[in-house]
Protein backbone atom coordinates (compact mmCIF):
# COMPACT_ATOMS: atom_id res chain seq x y z
CA UNK A 1 0.00 0.00 0.00
CA UNK A 2 0.94 3.63 -0.31
CA UNK A 3 1.09 5.98 2.66
CA UNK A 4 -1.80 8.40 2.99
CA UNK A 5 -0.74 11.72 4.52
CA UNK A 6 -3.22 14.19 6.06
CA UNK A 7 -2.45 17.57 7.58
CA UNK A 8 -4.90 18.93 10.14
CA UNK A 9 -5.18 22.02 12.29
CA UNK A 10 -5.46 21.26 16.00
CA UNK A 11 -5.66 24.82 17.34
CA UNK A 12 -4.97 28.43 16.39
CA UNK A 13 -3.68 31.17 18.68
CA UNK A 14 -4.96 34.66 17.89
CA UNK A 15 -4.57 38.26 18.89
CA UNK A 16 -8.04 39.45 19.96
CA UNK A 17 -7.34 42.80 18.23
CA UNK A 18 -4.49 43.50 15.81
CA UNK A 19 -4.13 46.30 13.29
CA UNK A 20 -7.86 46.97 13.25
CA UNK A 21 -8.88 43.32 12.81
CA UNK A 22 -10.29 40.77 15.28
CA UNK A 23 -9.03 37.28 16.06
CA UNK A 24 -5.84 37.52 14.00
CA UNK A 25 -4.05 34.16 13.81
CA UNK A 26 -0.36 34.22 14.75
CA UNK A 27 0.36 30.57 15.64
CA UNK A 28 -1.09 27.36 14.23
CA UNK A 29 -0.86 24.04 16.05
CA UNK A 30 -0.83 21.34 13.38
CA UNK A 31 -0.66 17.58 13.09
CA UNK A 32 0.58 15.50 10.17
CA UNK A 33 -0.96 12.01 10.20
CA UNK A 34 0.03 9.15 7.96
CA UNK A 35 -1.35 5.68 7.47
CA UNK A 36 -0.77 2.58 5.41
CA UNK A 37 -3.35 -0.04 6.23
CA UNK A 38 -2.96 -1.00 9.89
CA UNK A 39 0.18 1.12 10.36
CA UNK A 40 0.18 4.79 11.28
CA UNK A 41 2.45 7.66 12.26
CA UNK A 42 2.06 11.23 13.37
CA UNK A 43 3.98 14.45 13.86
CA UNK A 44 2.79 17.48 15.80
CA UNK A 45 4.11 21.00 15.81
CA UNK A 46 3.40 24.70 15.88
CA UNK A 47 4.09 27.26 13.21
CA UNK A 48 4.29 31.01 13.60
CA UNK A 49 2.28 32.81 10.95
CA UNK A 50 3.47 36.20 9.70
CA UNK A 51 0.66 38.66 9.13
CA UNK A 52 1.06 40.48 5.83
CA UNK A 53 -0.76 43.82 6.08
CA UNK A 54 -0.79 43.99 2.26
CA UNK A 55 -2.68 40.68 1.89
CA UNK A 56 -6.47 40.62 2.14
CA UNK A 57 -7.65 39.71 5.64
CA UNK A 58 -9.92 36.69 6.07
CA UNK A 59 -12.15 36.88 9.15
CA UNK A 60 -11.55 34.04 11.60
CA UNK A 61 -15.04 32.61 11.07
CA UNK A 62 -14.38 32.37 7.31
CA UNK A 63 -11.05 30.52 7.53
CA UNK A 64 -10.89 27.01 6.13
CA UNK A 65 -8.58 24.23 7.25
CA UNK A 66 -7.18 24.08 3.72
CA UNK A 67 -6.31 27.80 3.79
CA UNK A 68 -4.62 27.56 7.19
CA UNK A 69 -2.66 24.42 6.22
CA UNK A 70 -1.52 26.40 3.17
CA UNK A 71 -0.19 29.12 5.49
CA UNK A 72 1.58 26.52 7.64
CA UNK A 73 3.20 24.73 4.74
CA UNK A 74 4.21 27.98 3.07
CA UNK A 75 5.84 29.17 6.30
CA UNK A 76 7.59 25.79 6.76
CA UNK A 77 8.86 25.74 3.20
CA UNK A 78 9.02 22.74 0.89
CA UNK A 79 11.92 21.18 2.81
CA UNK A 80 10.12 21.50 6.16
CA UNK A 81 6.99 19.87 4.75
CA UNK A 82 9.00 17.07 3.11
CA UNK A 83 11.01 16.47 6.30
CA UNK A 84 7.83 16.25 8.39
CA UNK A 85 6.19 13.82 6.00
CA UNK A 86 9.41 11.76 5.93
CA UNK A 87 9.32 11.46 9.74
CA UNK A 88 5.76 10.14 9.55
CA UNK A 89 6.68 7.73 6.74
CA UNK A 90 9.66 6.48 8.78
CA UNK A 91 7.37 5.75 11.75
CA UNK A 92 5.14 3.67 9.47
CA UNK A 93 8.12 1.84 7.95
CA UNK A 94 9.49 1.03 11.42
CA UNK A 95 6.16 -0.55 12.33
CA UNK A 96 6.16 -2.61 9.13
CA UNK A 97 9.79 -3.69 9.50
CA UNK A 98 10.83 -3.37 13.15
CA UNK A 99 14.59 -2.93 13.60
CA UNK A 100 14.40 -4.78 16.94
CA UNK A 101 12.12 -7.64 17.90
CA UNK A 102 11.55 -9.62 21.09
CA UNK A 103 10.50 -13.13 20.11
CA UNK A 104 9.06 -15.41 22.77
CA UNK A 105 11.55 -17.33 24.86
CA UNK A 106 12.43 -20.65 23.24
CA UNK A 107 11.60 -22.77 26.25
Amino acid sequence: MTNTIDWIVEQMDCYPQHEGEQDVVFTVHWRCNGSDGQYSGTAYGTQAIANDPQAPFTPYSDLTQSQVIGWVQSAMGAKGVADTEAVVAAQIETQKNPPVVSPPLPW
